[in-house]
């Protein structure tokens, strides 16, 4: 399993259990700038995003602190 794949299922991971519908959570990796654009439900895009961005705040610190995930940035797509 390569750093990739392994970082965008940890984002997957975690945005599927925070959000109502997890079938519409989507991630897209734009490898060249490592990034990963996470896409979720409209109606699902304040819990990912959380009270003044906490929760997406805390997403990202736990993808920084992963192994594979320090070089990464993770953005939410609205």
């Amino acid at each position: 399993m390569t750093e990739t794949q392994t970082a965008a299922e940890l984002v997957e991971y975690m945005a599927k259990a925070l959000v109502s519908e997890p079938d519409a959570v989507q991630i897209r990796v734009l490898a060249n700038e490592q990034t990963l654009e996470l896409e979720t439900a409209e109606a699902d895009r304040g819990r990912v995003i959380g009270r003044q961005g906490r929760v997406a705040k805390a997403m990202r610190a736990v993808l920084a602190a992963s192994r594979v995930g320090a070089t990464w940035r993770l953005e939410i797509i609205d």
